[in-house]
């Protein structure tokens, strides 16, 4: 992967910075954007570019800071949507505010990075989409209505854009994780079994998979990474 340029939202978040130091360790460049203005720490050794502040719910703002990646390294071989946002909310009693954030942070963000990028990557020999689903999308509990109701979109957004780039050499997969082990997970359940959870290197491997070469053969694909949950 040495020299392959890939573009990671939410590039500072648990998940994002977790892909970051894993690309790094196999020769990626990267460039990471995120909401939050303040970078991350760089991977040690890495080549990386940071837009901060940047509100991928905008379509405009979505496509500078994925033009200002080509401009950078020269173009895009990779595009991992890992930003986003969970709420747990009743649907009886709910105004629909969470709805439509919900929409706005999973589904329009991952949308609009993923049309600004579609340029770039066709030019890539091996332009590559991730996106990050959830297995709780594919059957929705108590209380994760609008939660799943925006990670199925996402879901149908990845299938439907792998066909229409198939023609095209670029890829575009799914990971449906279940329970990331972050600090903030931990915290909001204390009494779980956190070695049942999928810890956020595990996910990164199987991003960097979809998005190297070698997973030239696979497209459409939502692939469950889910641990001992």
């Amino acid at each position: 992967m040495a020299g392959r340029i890939i573009a990671i939202t939410g590039g500072s978040g648990v998940l994002g910075s977790a892909v970051a130091v894993a690309a790094a360790e196999q020769g990626w460049r990267l460039a990471l954007i995120d909401f939050a203005p303040s970078p991350p720490a760089a991977p040690v050794g890495a080549d990386v570019f940071f837009q901060g502040g940047v509100d991928l719910t905008d379509a405009n703002a979505a496509g500078a800071a994925i033009d200002a990646v080509a401009d950078r390294f020269g173009g895009l071989d990779a595009l991992l949507n890992i930003a986003g946002g969970f709420s747990w909310e009743k649907v009886e009693g709910a105004t629909g505010e969470t709805w439509k954030r919900l929409f706005l942070m999973n589904v329009q963000t991952c949308s609009n990075a993923c049309r600004a990028a579609i340029p770039h990557l066709r030019r890539s020999a091996a332009g590559r989409i991730v996106n990050v689903g959830a297995n709780g999308a594919l059957k929705a509990s108590l209380g994760m209505g609008p939660y799943a109701a925006s990670k199925a979109g996402v879901h149908s957004l990845t299938e439907a854009l792998a066909e229409e780039l198939k023609p095209d050499g670029v890829t575009v997969n799914a990971v449906l994780p279940s329970i990331l082990d972050t600090p903030t997970n931990r915290a909001d359940m204390p009494g779980a079994d956190f070695a049942s959870w999928v810890a956020p290197g595990d996910l990164a491997s199987v991003m960097l998979f979809l998005a190297s070469e070698d997973a030239r053969a696979v497209t459409g694909a939502l692939i469950p990474v889910t641990g001992r949950v």
